[in-house]
Order: C-alpha cells, then sequence, then structure tokens
C-alpha cells in the first residue's frame, strides 16, 4: 500500500516501481529489480473462476472498451486482455499477507507501522485503475485509490528477508502473500506491456476474491448466467 496524494491522482505517468509504504515523510521512489521477471515459457493454468469471469466481461462487455486484467489471487496470477478481449499476458504476482476481500476502513490513510496482520489485505472488487502519482514522486497504476492499492513491480528497497523475487519465481502460489495490500508485478512485463496499454484513460481491474462467493463480489455473473445460460429449471 501507498500513502495518497488527492491532487495528483489519475494524472498519466511513466512507469516506476514503488514500496508498499505510506510513509509519513516523502522518500525518494526507489528502482525495482532488474531480475523479477519470470522465465519467456511460464503457463500459468487459469482457474474455473477466472475463464468465468474473463467470459462474462468478454461477452457482456462489462470492460467499456477499455483494456483489462483479471487478478486471481488464489493461484496470484494476472491474466492481461485488450479492449476487444484477446488474451495479452499472464504473470505471477505478489498480493497482501492476510486473507480477505474487504479493506478495513480508513485503511489507506494508515502508515505502514499502524496496520495491523488483519488490515494487510488486496481487496477484490471491480476497479477502474489508471496512473497517478504516490507520496515521495512514485508513480504507480492505482487499482483502489481509497484504499491505497496500487500495482507496481516489485520494490527495490523491499527488505532481502522477505524474498520477494523468489516468491514471485517459485512454481506454486502458496508463498506469494507477502505484500501489504498492493500488487507487485514483474518489472518487463509492467513497463513494456501494462504500461503503455493502460496509460491515457486507464483500464479495469478484476481482483478475484478469496473468502467471500464470487457473485457477491461481481453481482453481474448472475445475470450473465441467467442471459446466456437460461434459467435453472
Amino acid at each position: 500500500m501507498i500513502r495518497l496524494i488527492p491532487a495528483l491522482a489519475g494524472i498519466a505517468l511513466l512507469y516506476a516501481g514503488t514500496a508498499d509504504a505510506r510513509p509519513a515523510k516523502p522518500r525518494p521512489a526507489p528502482v525495482a529489480r532488474k531480475t523479477d521477471t519470470p522465465p519467456a515459457d511460464t503457463t500459468i493454468t487459469p482457474s474455473a473462476d477466472e475463464l468465468r469471469v474473463a467470459d462474462w466481461i468478454a461477452t457482456s462487455g462489462d470492460n467499456q472498451n477499455l483494456p483489462y486484467a483479471i487478478v486471481d489471487k488464489n493461484i496470484a496470477a494476472l491474466f492481461l486482455y485488450d479492449a476487444d478481449g484477446n488474451a495479452l499476458a499472464q504473470v505471477p504476482v505478489l498480493i497482501g499477507i492476510a486473507l480477505g476481500d474487504d479493506a478495513t476502513p480508513g485503511v489507506g490513510t494508515k502508515d505502514l507501522s499502524e496496520l495491523g496482520p488483519a488490515e494487510k489485505t488486496t481487496p477484490a472488487g471491480r476497479f477502474l485503475a489508471k496512473f497517478g502519482m504516490a507520496a515521495g514522486g512514485a508513480r504507480v497504476l492505482w487499482v483502489d485509490y481509497a484504499d491505497s492499492v496500487a500495482m507496481h513491480p516489485i520494490p527495490g528497497d523491499a527488505a532481502k528477508s522477505e524474498k520477494r523475487r523468489d516468491r514471485m519465481l517459485s512454481p506454486t502460489p502458496e508463498d506469494n502473500r507477502i505484500t501489504f495490500g498492493c500488487i507487485n508485478v514483474p518489472l518487463a512485463f509492467y513497463g513494456k506491456i501494462l504500461q503503455p496499454l493502460f496509460l491515457g484513460k486507464g483500464g479495469y481491474v478484476y481482483v478475484l476474491p478469496d473468502t467471500r462467493p464470487l457473485e457477491d463480489v461481481f453481482p453481474r455473473l448472475r445475470v450473465h448466467a441467467l442471459t446466456y445460460n437460461g434459467a435453472p429449471s
């Protein structure tokens, strides 16, 4: 998570790595590591929930002609699509330490030192994400601006003990929960694919839940099921 600067939110910016912190005092934006890119042959199998949400978005046009990403917390992966629903990339991600799909009220105004263990969550939902400024001149893709959740590469100043790069490159998702709520993505993916695609008008980010039912987070799924699959008998 990152400290907010409301007046600068939503400004289209160049990419840069940033910390998950919301420092009380501004500090220079750290440089993300250049070695957090998964091998080129990395293949991530989408879950049934990801496929269902992707089908709903593409069929209904819920993305409103904007590019979009689906973040599946249960498998710690991101699937990127263009405005027409064409799959562009799939990468591993790092997410909030704690299980949970709802941000604690007021969490966006707190400093890292004030966060309790249960508050370090990546909230689920549908978010209009845009590039904007964070404290200290850091530039990030804001996912849930009100709760200080952004998408960015692994912070250059992340503690070595966290082993974020190793966690991102590991073959299983069990060790990918390490952030304070932000979504860490590979640096090359962020700079070469995500950033050019989301500059300007931004795009939607759909974060799938890990504790709540899928339909509770995305109520339109019920309508989609009835419309395209027919009412249950």
